[in-house]
């Protein structure tokens, strides 16, 4: 791996839930989107793409982007992202920025004060390959905790179930990467998808990964 490559968490304060209802979860999206971005951001509304949001794709100027933003996902009180940096602190500007954008439209729509986040992140940084050849599986498994919590333990007997369950969620880069597009600007795919051998072969692979990914393998990097 030439590339820098990160696993970020970040969970709320208490374990408490940072995604309420799905006006969240978009918004989150957005963020990711918007704030990867060394100008300055000057409006608010979505400009990345997707498949059925409603609103228009806007593009005012092009992106500078502070990381490649290779995969996320979204859980009820925390979420992960895998990324490089693309300048020099990238990283961590770009985490602040999300972070405190953020928090500061959760607080509003809620009529709260106070940390939204459970400090300012957990992050480490990939250096095998045997690590990040488990990774992007084990990100976008995180779903199925809400209906396959088995499949941490490798035990999951409804694989079809299972597969089914990731195809419907939308709040990950998942749908993206085995070719359904989902929210297609908002992530940079192309080394990632090129290492796991494109998008058939991801698709195919999920479901054996799905069967014999040993979380044992992911403990030490997964920020758990």
């Amino acid at each position: 791996m030439a590339e820098t490559i990160i696993h970020v968490l970040n969970r709320g304060v208490d374990k408490r839930k940072i995604f309420i209802d799905d006006r969240d979860r978009f918004r989150f999206v957005h963020d990711l989107f918007e704030f990867n971005d060394q100008n300055n951001v000057l409006n608010i509304l979505p400009r990345y793409k997707t498949m059925d949001i409603g609103r228009p794709y806007i593009e005012k100027r092009p992106r500078k982007l502070l990381v490649d933003l290779y995969a996320f996902c979204l859980m009820d009180n925390h979420y992960h992202l895998l990324l490089s940096p693309r300048v020099e602190g990238g990283v961590s500007k770009f985490m602040k920025k999300l972070n405190m954008g953020y928090a500061k439209y959760f607080n509003e729509k809620y009529k709260r004060s106070g940390a939204l986040f459970q400090g300012k992140y957990k992050s480490v940084v990939i250096e095998k390959d045997a690590h990040f050849i488990h990774l992007p599986y084990y990100i976008h498994f995180n779903p199925l905790d809400f209906e396959f919590s088995e499949w941490r333990e490798r035990k999951c007997k409804n694989v079809r179930g299972a597969m089914k369950f990731l195809y419907s969620y939308r709040w990950s880069s998942y749908l993206d990467y085995i070719g359904k597009e989902n929210f297609p600007s908002v992530t940079q795919r192309g080394f990632l998808s090129k290492f796991l051998g494109g998008e058939k072969k991801y698709l195919k692979d999920t479901e054996k990964w799905l069967q014999e990914l040993d979380f044992k393998n992911v403990k030490t990097i997964s920020l758990e």
